[in-house]
């Protein structure tokens, strides 16, 4: 139902409007690329890619923005509203808020020197948020490899490669401390560091974090090229240089069938694009509103007036 061309007559502009805004954007934010791809995967894992992430609390359900998962790190909601505000201006009522988001991510990986890919297109925006199923449906940086995939297989991305390709995001962005330090000095309750992390990294990561420092304080997730969309993420993992547990697991995981595709992505770039870009359609592609379905939101925050 969803196709490419979904707008080429109704806004033709759609997706220069965006990567302008982007562009800007990131001149004064380098964060703002991994910001928007991380808003589209936290919309998607909660009853689809509907744009429910986007709306404020109102008085008939509470923001998924205050789920403990997007709490004090979803971010980029302004820069959404930038972008809506000028295709309102542009193509009033035609675009979705669901679609914005999944073209700025396509747009936010290949401005970072990442891969391009025909974004299917024609979702609508969801007329409500869903605060507790954000809770439970989003993976945690603390998973292991068997509740990660439990994750990704209770929203249809059951495919080794769906899970692999999809942390490969980490390949720019931040975390906070507060989600690596347990791995830095307790590991699971053992007085110990976890012992799948590389000695120098962990020294690195306990200046950067130390024992009872500031857990908002911000870290790379690629120590190598941080702001960059390429497949060091991999030989990251490989030398022991996953930043938080739940990358770390995809490769550290004893025979793991996660295992061949980090070493597969970590040394062909290709087949990492080729791997995301098909993961992201497939992502994008879960349990949209399509037809007459939801709604076209003029403004992201809140659901159209009756």
């Amino acid at each position: 139902q969803l196709r490419p061309d979904f707008y080429s007559r109704t806004c033709p502009s759609v997706f220069n409007i965006i990567k302008n805004v982007i562009v800007d954007e990131l001149q004064t934010d380098p964060r703002i690329a991994a910001s928007i791809l991380r808003l589209h995967f936290h919309d998607c894992f909660v009853r689809g890619c509907d744009a429910s992430i986007l709306l404020d609390t109102s008085k008939s359900f509470r923001t998924e923005k205050d789920a403990a998962p997007n709490v004090n790190s979803a971010r980029g909601f302004n820069v959404i509203d930038r972008m809506k505000t000028a295709l309102e201006r542009a193509c009033p009522r035609t675009v979705s808020c669901a679609d914005i988001l999944t073209i700025a991510s396509q747009i936010s990986v290949l401005l970072s020197g990442g891969p391009s890919w025909a974004v299917p297109l024609g979702r609508r925006d969801s007329v409500e948020a869903f605060f507790d199923l954000a809770n439970t449906a989003l993976p945690s940086p603390f998973f292991t490899l068997a509740q990660l995939k439990k994750a990704f297989a209770d929203v249809g991305l059951n495919r080794p490669s769906d899970l692999v390709a999809l942390s490969g995001g980490h390949t720019f962005g931040r975390a906070r401390c507060l989600f690596v330090t347990a791995r830095l000095y307790n590991f699971n309750g053992t007085n110990r560091p976890d012992p799948t992390l590389n000695p120098s990294y962990l020294a690195d990561l306990r200046r950067l974090c130390p024992r009872n420092g500031n857990g908002t304080v911000l870290v790379n997730f690629d120590v190598m090229t941080p702001n960059t969309f390429d497949n060091q993420f991999y030989t990251n993992l490989r030398n022991g240089k996953g930043l938080i547990q739940s990358d770390q697991e995809l490769f550290s995981t004893p025979g793991a069938d996660t295992i061949p595709l980090v070493n597969l992505y970590s040394s062909n770039t290709l087949s990492f694009f080729g791997a995301f870009a098909d993961a992201m359609i497939r992502m994008g592609n879960l349990r949209p509103l399509t037809g007459t379905q939801g709604e076209i939101r003029q403004n992201c925050r809140v659901v159209n007036s009756r």
